[in-house]
C-alpha cells in the first residue's frame, strides 16, 4: 500500500506543495445489537482509500479518494496541493511544522483473540444471554446488548521520509437495562453507560465478564423508581471511576486541546478557558491533581505507535502537583506555540483531515481505595455511571447526571438515590479534590464516541481514573 501514499505525496510535491502527508487506511468494522433477546442489527462495514495533505504557505489542502491506483492518487495529491494553494490567497503566516524523526517502521497493537474470527453465533448469543437476564427482572421494559469490533491498518508516507505501517485492533461494547414506572423511567448500564472499548481482541469482552453482572444491573434500574430523589445542597462528592472518567474528558481533555486554545476549532466546539500565557502557572486543580495524555499505555482505547503525523506515541505530562503543564498539540499548533509536538494528531478514516485528538488522558492514581475514602466520609454521595452531562464552550462551567447515587452517612453507604447530579466550575471544583484511589483502583476507561471538527470526525480516546473525593460541592441541582 505505500506505492499508493507515495504517489499521492509526489503528486502533491509536484504541484507545487513545500511538505505533504498521505495516509492509505483500509478498515474493518463489526456492529451486533440486540434488543429484548432478539437481534436487531448486524452491520459490517468496510472501507480503502487514501487522504493526502499539502502545505503552501499559510494553508493545508487536503483530499481524499477510494480509488486506489496510482493515477488518482496521484491526481488526489496535485488537488490537495491546488485547494492549499488557493486557501493561501488569505493572507496569513506561513505555517511551519515542529520537527519530528523520520521514521520508516510498523507497530501493531496487542491481541490475543481476533474479534473477527470469534462466530457471529458466539457473539449474538452472548448478548441475548444477558437481555435475557436482564428482561427475566421483573420491572425491566427493555434490555439492550451491543458488540462492535474495529480493524484498522494505516500505511504513512510524509515527503520528509516517514513510511509507518500501523495494524490496530479494538473491541468494546455493553448493556443496559431500563424500567418503567408510574412517572419515570430508570437505566442502568454496564460496564459505563458508553460501554468499555480498549485496544485488543474479544479478550476484552471476556475479561469484562458481561454475563456476572446482567442481573445486579437489572435489578438496580427497577431498585431506582422507588429510591428518593437526591436533596439540593453542598455535600462531599465520590465519583466512581466511570464518571470521573468523563469528568476529565470533558473538563479537561477539550479544554487542553491547543487547536481550541488558539481558537481554529471556535467554530463549532469552542474555545477553552486556558490562555496559553499562562501555561506552567494556571493552577488547574489540588495538588493531588495529576493528568497525563499517555499514548503508549497498553490496551487503553487511545494508544498507537504513532499519530496521524507519524509523530511518535508518548506520555506527556498536563496537570502536574495542580499546575497545568501541557497541551494536546500537532505539529502545526506546536510550532506556533513553541512546544515539541505532542503526537495526538488523528483522523476519522482516509477521508477526513487529521486534527487534535485526546489520546489517553487520565488522571493518575493516588493512595487511597474507594472504601477508605467512603469509610472516611461523615456526610456525602457516592455517584457512579454518567447519566447526562453538560458544559459550556469554553469548558468551565458543567453539570453531570448519573444513572445512580447512594448516600454515605458516617463512613457507610446508605440509601440509594435517583436522578443525581452535581455540578460546579472546572479549576474550583478540580481545586476541592482531596482522595484519589490507587492503582489497584485504576481503569483505562474507553470514550469510542468524541465527536469534533466540521466535517464531523468521531474518535477513540481513552481516559485511566480511579475513584475520587470532593469536598463541598454542589449536588442534587435540578435544571
Amino acid at each position: 500500500m505505500y506505492e499508493y501514499a507515495e504517489a499521492a505525496v509526489e503528486g502533491a510535491i509536484a504541484a507545487g506543495a513545500t511538505y505533504a502527508d498521505a495516509r492509505v487506511v483500509v478498515s474493518r468494522t463489526q456492529s451486533i445489537d440486540v434488543r429484548n433477546e432478539v437481534v436487531e442489527s448486524v452491520d459490517n462495514t468496510e472501507a480503502a482509500g487514501v487522504g493526502v495533505r499539502a502545505l503552501i504557505g499559510s494553508s493545508w489542502g487536503f483530499f481524499a479518494t477510494a480509488d486506489l491506483s496510482k493515477k488518482a492518487c496521484g491526481a488526489a495529491g496535485a488537488r490537495a496541493a491546488d485547494i492549499a494553494r488557493a486557501s493561501a490567497m488569505v493572507p496569513g503566516d506561513p505555517i511551519v511544522l515542529a520537527d519530528v524523526p523520520v521514521t520508516q517502521t510498523s507497530w501493531e497493537s496487542p491481541y490475543t483473540i481476533d474479534p473477527f474470527r470469534v462466530s457471529l453465533a458466539d457473539k449474538v448469543d452472548l448478548l441475548v444471554g444477558v437481555t435475557k437476564t436482564m428482561t427475566d427482572v421483573a420491572g425491566v421494559a427493555l434490555a439492550r446488548g451491543n458488540l462492535t469490533f474495529f480493524d484498522t491498518n494505516k500505511w504513512f508516507v510524509s515527503s520528509q521520509g516517514s513510511r509507518i505501517h500501523q495494524h490496530i485492533v479494538e473491541s468494546g461494547g455493553g448493556y443496559d437495562a431500563t424500567a418503567i414506572g408510574e412517572h419515570e423511567t430508570q437505566r442502568r448500564s454496564y460496564p459505563q453507560s458508553f460501554g468499555q472499548f480498549e485496544t485488543g481482541g474479544f479478550e476484552v469482552i471476556n475479561r469484562w465478564d458481561f454475563a456476572a453482572h446482567a442481573g445486579r444491573v437489572a435489578e438496580e434500574a427497577v431498585a431506582l423508581l422507588s429510591a428518593p430523589e437526591m436533596d439540593e445542597g453542598e455535600k462531599t462528592l465520590i465519583l466512581e471511576s466511570s464518571q470521573l472518567a468523563l469528568q476529565i474528558h470533558e473538563s479537561v481533555g477539550h479544554a487542553i486541546e491547543l487547536d481550541r486554545i488558539l481558537g481554529w476549532e471556535a467554530a463549532f466546539a469552542g474555545t477553552s478557558h486556558l490562555e496559553l500565557e499562562r501555561l506552567h502557572s494556571h493552577r488547574y486543580g489540588s495538588d493531588l491533581m495529576n493528568i497525563t495524555a499517555d499514548a503508549t499505555l497498553p490496551g487503553a482505547l487511545g494508544s498507537f505507535g504513532f499519530d496521524d503525523e507519524g509523530t511518535p506515541a508518548q506520555c506527556v505530562d498536563i496537570v502536574k502537583d495542580g499546575t497545568w503543564v501541557g497541551v494536546l498539540s500537532g505539529r502545526d499548533s506546536a510550532a506556533i506555540a513553541g512546544l515539541p509536538p505532542g503526537g495526538m494528531v488523528r483522523a476519522d478514516g482516509y477521508a477526513r483531515l487529521p486534527m487534535v485528538r485526546m489520546t489517553n488522558v487520565g488522571l493518575l492514581p493516588g493512595d487511597s481505595s474507594l472504601d477508605e475514602m467512603i469509610a472516611d466520609t461523615d456526610d456525602g454521595v457516592y455517584m457512579a455511571t454518567n447519566r447526562s452531562w453538560s458544559i459550556d464552550d469554553k469548558r468551565l462551567n458543567f453539570q453531570f447526571g448519573c444513572e445512580i447515587g447512594w448516600e454515605i452517612k458516617n463512613g457507610k453507604l446508605g440509601r440509594m438515590l435517583r436522578n443525581p447530579t452535581y455540578t460546579g466550575i472546572t479549576p474550583q471544583f478540580w481545586g476541592t479534590m482531596d482522595r484519589v484511589g490507587n492503582e489497584d483502583e485504576w481503569v483505562f476507561w474507553g470514550t469510542p464516541n468524541c465527536g469534533k471538527g466540521q466535517p464531523m470526525q468521531v474518535g477513540h480516546t481513552g481516559h485511566p481514573a480511579p475513584a475520587a473525593r470532593f469536598s463541598n460541592v454542589r449536588v442534587g441541582v435540578k435544571g
